[in-house]
Order: structure tokens, then C-alpha cells, then sequence
């Protein structure tokens, strides 16, 4: 799913909504993101062009987190786009201090608060 959407923004195939879903691919926002590592761990971090981020941790480009380096490819599982860098940072502890379960609950329902388990 996160190639076809890469390449929907790279073409200009997004409607208005997909834009604003996808904005983070392209830059500008800071986001808070959760990936899928090839080992099935979960790596949650914050950037503000996803898309180079995500070309990072699977080594296409230098600079991805030593934790992934080692858990090649990943996939992204979820984003959210955040206000500033301290917010994308506080959204991102929030994050981490969720139990696994939690951290998929979150993932599939899309929604933008931790779930109640």
C-alpha cells in the first residue's frame, strides 16, 4: 500500500482527501509514524518528509535508525500528522508507552487516540 500511494502523489492522482492523507509523503508536516519491520516488530518514529524517511530505514538513501537497519524492509503500518515537532514528539511517547496489541488496535481503526483495551 505505501508504493501505490507514493506513487499516487508523485503523479498527481489524489483526490483533495487522499492529498491531505498523503501530505506527509511529501513533506512540509512533521508526523508521527508506526512501521512494520520484516521481523513483524513495530518501530514507531517522527519525520517530516515520510516518504525519504521511509527510503532511510530500508537503506535506499543513509540515515535510518540502527533498530531497523537490522530488520529490513519495512513497511509503514500508520501515520499521523501532528502540530509541530514537539507535538509529533508527545504523540510519539504516547505511542510507544502502548502495549503491542494496542499499537495494531491503533493502526487499523486510524483513528488519532489510543484505543481503550
Amino acid at each position: 500500500m505505501v508504493d501505490r500511494r507514493e506513487e499516487e502523489v508523485r503523479d498527481g492522482a489524489c483526490d483533495a482527501a487522499d492529498r491531505r492523507e498523503t501530505e506527509p509523503l511529501r513533506g512540509g508536516a512533521w508526523c508521527v509514524y508506526m512501521l512494520r519491520c520484516a521481523d513483524g516488530s513495530l518501530y514507531t518514529g517522527v519525520a517530516v518528509n515520510l516518504a525519504r524517511r521511509l527510503r532511510q530505514h530500508n537503506g535506499e538513501l543513509s540515515g535510518g535508525a540502527r533498530y531497523t537497519r537490522a530488520r529490513r524492509p519495512v513497511a509503514l503500518l500508520w501515520s499521523e500528522t501532528c502540530d509541530g515537532r514537539a507535538g509529533a514528539q508527545r504523540r510519539e511517547a504516547e505511542i510507544k508507552a502502548l502495549t503491542r496489541r494496542q499499537k495494531l488496535r491503533l493502526s487499523r481503526s486510524g483513528l488519532q487516540e489510543p484505543p481503550a483495551d
